[in-house]
């Protein structure tokens, strides 16, 4: 078989019904309605940390204890606190803003494993998709705190650093916190990326790492005490077309 029959064949077998296709197209309205749900839910949520983190951290442990303290801090100096609404370090920044005087969100997803909302959240979303989920953390936050975690924490760091360094989202800060669990990446990212220049060397200022709650907050308030938390012209349309 010659490789245009090869070609032929497979693109027989992977032809979709009709019936599959229009399945597809009525997704596409199931996405849409999360989108406006969830902007309309969270229109007023200003200004808000996103707080990232691992579901798999037991209550009790070091990083829950950090992470509720940060999220206790963040609420009571007027933030609203969004985390991915799940177990673990989820739960603890949820916990933390709950107790505190500010709102506490929650972005659930639906997995088939893992993630089940915790009982910490003033306001609760649930998403079918990721990506509409990540939308929502970009667009209310005013700033990202980077808890300890998995592929699901690494993701939503690295996406929230590619679109602040490809100026589609406004230049936020981005803290790391636990420099013991932090100091490796970085130090790859130095020694491999800025080395071989994969990325320029002031990339590496759009990360932060903090390990104690009070100057977490502090380095927030550092960066907006010039230009206040509401949106710059030009930053709304920014997010619109991310």
């Amino acid at each position: 078989m010659n490789a245009q029959d090869k070609l032929s064949k497979v693109a027989a077998a992977s032809h979709e019904a009709p019936s599959t296709t229009a399945r597809e197209a009525w997704r596409v309205f199931g996405i849409m309605s999360e989108f406006v749900e969830a902007t309309e839910r969270l229109a007023e949520v200003r200004p808000a940390v996103s707080i990232f983190g691992s579901a798999r951290v037991a209550p009790g442990s070091a990083y829950y204890t950090l992470t509720e303290a940060i999220a206790r801090r963040l609420s009571d100096a007027g933030f609203s606190v969004v985390s991915g609404g799940g177990p673990g370090l989820m739960e603890a920044a949820n916990k933390g803003a709950f107790h505190g005087k500010g709102l506490s969100i929650g972005l659930n997803i639906q997995l088939p494993h893992e993630q089940k909302a915790n009982q910490y959240q003033d306001i609760s979303q649930t998403f079918r998709h990721f990506f509409a989920r990540k939308y929502m953390f970009v667009k209310v936050a005013a700033a990202y705190v980077v808890m300890p975690g998995g592929f699901g924490t690494l993701d939503e760091l690295l996406e929230a650093l590619t679109l602040i360094q490809t100026a589609k989202s406004p230049q936020i800060p981005v803290i790391l916190v636990g420099s013991a669990f932090w100091s490796g990446l970085l130090a790859w990212f130095r020694e491999r990326l800025v080395a071989e220049a994969m990325i320029n060397p002031e990339d590496m200022n759009l990360l932060q790492i903090i390990d104690d709650p009070e100057e977490v907050v502090n380095a927030i308030f550092q960066h907006y005490e010039t230009r206040g938390f509401g949106r710059r012209a030009g930053e709304h349309e920014l997010l619109l077309n991310l």
